[in-house]
């Protein structure tokens, strides 16, 4: 009866299509590990089975935005306190070893020690919604420079027939021109026939792709206007930039403590670089480096147009500042509003 009142905290190593878990007591000793299947079905017998050792007080959990999202989403519905647990370093994997079992003891006690604590987003609300558009869109910007690279790539070692006719073309009209070249399906061994079907081939392929990332501009637009008027409404802000911010923010800002906890997160908290008598601090290279380039958009964007954030620069650089220092400071004071207004902007949709 005394070890159904224990308090236990559990650990869980995450795969693709099956989850290992692990069951700690407060001390630290390992009281059962085992595997179970990374499905519904497996989640309830997961934590039917972590239950069963005691009083469950929280459970860490690995990789709650990869493979460990489905199980992460189940357990919050069920009231479980989730931490989210990074994967161990080098130099303890190098001397402890690697194994499912031993990830898993491994979560289970950085969540009992605290070394582990943040809170692992919901997933459950629009900025998912937004998160899962945003992914679409990203793929498609990606494939469509790709493609414009394959696109110039064969126009510079075109035969001379072909490259001439297409030098000196801006790229609207060179994809529109690459698009509607003739081919001859029957003289493709001939280099120059080939080229033309290969940047055929490839300018349909950007149109399309300016096709869906227009499609996916409309579907995003309105959804982040919706879900974040005020974020949207901060100078330098457009929607790519909020859709990231509130990616990284996800649908439940309540885990970032305070606009410093943001900061960190976005890898915008000052780190100190003092030695000797000089007295100074440099960007921080870690966080979420996605948001830290949205900041960077707004910083610059404010830089070239804002006539506030001229003047402080002006001012700041007077003062011997260099311009890495100057955009380090303008992307702190950044946070503290993009905070503000996400706090805002959330609390309208709770109470909506």
């Amino acid at each position: 009866m005394a070890a159904k009142k224990r308090p236990v905290t559990g650990g869980i190593d995450t795969h693709g299509k099956t989850h290992h878990a692990a069951v700690v007591d407060q001390a630290g000793r390992v009281l059962g590990d085992q595997q179970f299947t990374a499905t519904p079905a497996g989640y309830r017998v997961l934590l039917a089975w972590l239950r069963s050792f005691g009083r469950l007080i929280k459970v860490g959990v690995e990789g709650t935005g990869t493979y460990g999202a489905g199980l992460a989403r189940y357990l919050a519905g069920e009231g479980v306190c989730l931490v989210e647990v990074d994967r161990p370093d080098r130099k303890t994997r190098r001397s402890k070893g690697k194994s499912d079992p031993i990830d898993a003891v491994a979560a289970a006690r950085a969540a009992l020690s605290g070394q582990a604590a943040g809170t692992p987003k919901t997933r459950t609300g629009p900025v998912e919604a937004i998160r899962a558009l945003r992914v679409a869109r990203r793929g498609a910007v990606k494939a469509r420079t790709a493609a414009l690279n394959q696109l110039h790539g064969l126009i510079t070692s075109a035969p001379d027939a072909v490259r001439s006719s297409l030098a000196g073309l801006p790229r609207p009209a060179l994809i529109t021109t690459c698009a509607s070249l003739t081919i001859d399906d029957t003289a493709l061994t001939d280099p120059v026939h080939a080229t033309r079907a290969a940047l055929r081939a490839v300018a349909t392929r950007v149109q399309a792709l300016y096709t869906e990332i227009a499609l996916a501009d409309r579907r995003l637009r309105p959804a982040v206007a919706k879900t974040a008027p005020r974020l949207s409404a901060l100078y330098g802000v457009g929607p790519e930039v909020a859709g990231q911010l509130l990616a990284t923010a996800g649908d439940n800002p309540d885990r970032l403590r305070s606009e410093a906890a943001l900061a960190h997160l976005c890898g915008a908290a000052p780190i100190p670089a003092s030695s000797g008598r000089t007295d100074r601090h440099r960007l921080n290279r870690g966080g979420d480096r996605a948001a830290n380039n949205a900041l960077y958009t707004i910083a610059l964007t404010r830089m070239r147009y804002d006539p506030r954030t001229r003047d402080y620069v002006q001012r700041r650089t007077k003062q011997g500042l260099a311009k890495i220092e100057i955009m380090r400071c303008l992307k702190r004071y950044i946070v503290r509003e993009v905070h503000a207004a996400l706090m805002a902007d959330f609390a309208a949709l709770n109470t909506a």
